[in-house]
């Protein structure tokens, strides 16, 4: 148990790490932009005096390691500044957007999860057979796509023609869970053919794997059935991979949907992350990127802690 704790600990230390090196990315790369923040804002006609005392209202005259570290304290401390382009603390533009973002990922992980997690299962069980191969070309297609052909041949069908579901995901506070439910099902579609494709052969290829082991042979020589042993036995012990790919793809659906909310008008935190760029509202960029990377380090995290408790093997590897 000593060990298991230590190289969580350890895991943790390195993810911190990560943080504050993807942190200084970020402000890099906002400092990095062309133009000026105070003239983009106060535009062409702002006098030189207008521009400078706004530059000192931003901080924008201390040098970039004092600025770096105020913005880092304040960060921690739940305050992500103020919003250029409104005038509002970036905390209330980004608390509702990220509800939303997550209510998304959320929605599409409940059905992509147990789907992929089935078709892989089925895909190892009739291996090789016309089910597979077909299994394996629609997934392959859909990993090829990317995700806003796939929105836009959905949109074109099931909104324009069968004019089944809305083609603006837009939704807002006051809508029900089944208003809500149906108004984002277009774009949960979506994501869910993309990541069901990556989770699906993933568990596949982990439950293939496991059948050539030694073990296997043994189960079928018993006589038992071969979905009881895919079930009870390679399932099981495929769990490491399968997890791993499984909280990629739920980052990926945090992180990754940016292309999503913007083809379907989506308001989460991805379509403000492109309107902040767009405007030029650095606090709210800097704050949307680094919420972003703590979404997906804290679940490939996650991800390495559950392996190891799923695989002994592995934790056995680290100790030594």
């Amino acid at each position: 148990m000593k060990n298991v704790l230590s190289l969580i600990i350890k895991r943790c230390s390195a993810s911190l790490v990560t943080v504050c090196v993807i942190s200084i990315i970020i402000f890099i790369g906002v400092e990095l932009l062309p133009g000026d923040v105070a003239e983009t804002v106060l535009g062409q006609s702002a006098t030189p005096e207008t521009v400078e005392a706004f530059r000192k209202e931003l901080k924008l005259d201390l040098p970039a390691h004092v600025r770096y570290v105020a913005w880092l304290k304040e960060f921690v401390h739940g305050d992500f500044g103020t919003s250029l382009a409104n005038g509002r603390p970036v905390s209330e533009l980004i608390s509702w957007r990220l509800a939303n973002t997550l209510f998304l990922a959320v929605s599409t992980s409940v059905i992509a999860i147990p789907l992929a997690i089935l078709l892989g299962m089925a895909a190892a069980f009739y291996r090789n057979s016309l089910f597979d191969k077909m299994i394996s070309i629609i997934t392959l297609s859909f990993i090829s796509f990317p995700e806003f052909f796939v929105a836009y041949i959905f949109i074109s069908i099931l909104s324009v023609q069968l004019n089944l579901f809305p083609s603006l995901s837009v939704i807002d506070p006051k809508m029900g869970l089944a208003d809500r439910l149906y108004t984002i099902l277009l774009p949960s579609l979506t994501l869910t053919c993309v990541v069901t494709a990556h989770m699906m052969r993933q568990t596949r290829a982990a439950i293939i794997n496991v059948l050539a082991s030694a073990y296997i042979e043994m189960a079928e020589l018993k006589g038992i059935t071969r979905l009881k042993i895919i079930i009870h036995h390679a399932f099981p012990n495929s769990l490491s991979p399968v997890i791993n790919v499984i909280a990629v793809n739920i980052a990926y659906l945090v992180v990754g949907v940016v292309i999503v909310e913007v083809v379907f008008v989506y308001p989460g935190l991805g379509q403000l992350l492109v309107d902040s760029v767009a405007k030029r509202d650095l606090p709210v960029v800097q704050a949307a990127g680094l919420i972003f990377s703590l979404v997906y380090i804290f679940l490939n995290l996650l991800a390495d802690i559950f392996s190891m408790l799923s695989n002994p093997r592995l934790r056995q590897s680290n100790i030594q």
